[in-house]
């Protein structure tokens, strides 16, 4: 009769609830984001409303904010972070929907240039999942390289601009990226266990799971893309590349914040 017990079995199953003590840990870190998709979600079952969907968003997107911060889940710096993770989005929106490459349909009254305000509220999303990665994980980052990788994020930021007049130089960014990340990695806790990933790994991953939210986001009408205009269909696979180099941008804002608090004096 095989034995179920030994050190195998101990590592098995040591494995398993550490993996889904970091599965619960992301959804926490995740909080904002589910949030706010549920309230758009929610929004489109709302009939007869006296304000616009968009319009009731960015209330809902305000109160959810101030929520997170009056109950001590985001501090005033992760704040002052998320605030312009919402500034760069919509600066991001304005051009992109301004070109055609995705649309805001519906009308409201907090709308300028086809964008609404709650568009930045998607961003702002990512922008607090760092951040409460960061405390929730305890992420401490090794031979991290503060100004090479700043610089390449930002010149990844103006192609996503630049690509529609100029060359498209996304792969030699990303080959940039890669290597101003080589050999960097990122420490953090799971149940009391020390562990480490490569940044750039991290990057890819966070990436992938940003375009499923992304699938999910357009499927409940967050935004819609020029072939969504009469029914839903997937996102394109190449917007996960995309937001692998994104994510970029979001992590040089939490990492210059945190470095800039450590900085200040107690």
């Amino acid at each position: 009769m095989i034995s179920l017990s030994g050190p195998f079995t101990e590592i098995l199953t040591s494995s398993f609830r550490r993996l889904l003590a970091f599965a619960w840990t992301q959804t926490r870190a995740c909080a904002f984001a589910i949030a706010l998709l549920s309230g758009v979600a929610a929004s489109t079952l709302l009939t007869g409303l006296p304000v616009a969907r968009y319009d009731l968003l960015v209330a809902y997107g305000v109160l959810l904010t101030l929520l997170f911060w009056l109950r001590g889940w985001e501090s005033g710096r992760d704040i002052a972070v998320i605030g312009v993770c919402h500034v760069i989005g919509l600066a991001f929106e304005l051009v992109k929907v301004s070109l055609g490459s995705w649309s805001y349909p519906e009308p409201a009254v907090l709308k300028f240039a086809g964008v609404p305000l709650y568009g930045g509220f998607l961003y702002a999303a990512v922008g607090s999942y760092v951040c409460r990665a960061w405390h929730l994980f305890d992420l401490e980052l090794v031979r991290y390289r503060p100004r090479a990788v700043a610089v390449v994020a930002a010149a990844i930021y103006l192609n996503f601009f630049t690509h529609h007049w100029l060359p498209d130089a996304r792969w030699p960014l990303a080959v940039l990226l890669l290597a101003v990340t080589a050999g960097t990695s990122v420490r953090f806790t799971v149940r009391g266990a020390r562990l480490r990933m490569p940044l750039a790994l991290s990057f890819v991953l966070i990436g992938f799971f940003l375009w499923l939210a992304e699938n999910l986001a357009t499927y409940v009408g967050a935004w819609r893309y020029p072939y969504q205009m009469h029914g839903w269909q997937p996102v394109g696979v190449e917007k996960f590349g995309a937001w692998s180099l994104l994510i970029s941008i979001t992590f040089v804002l939490a990492a210059t914040a945190r470095r800039a608090g450590r900085r200040l004096p107690s």
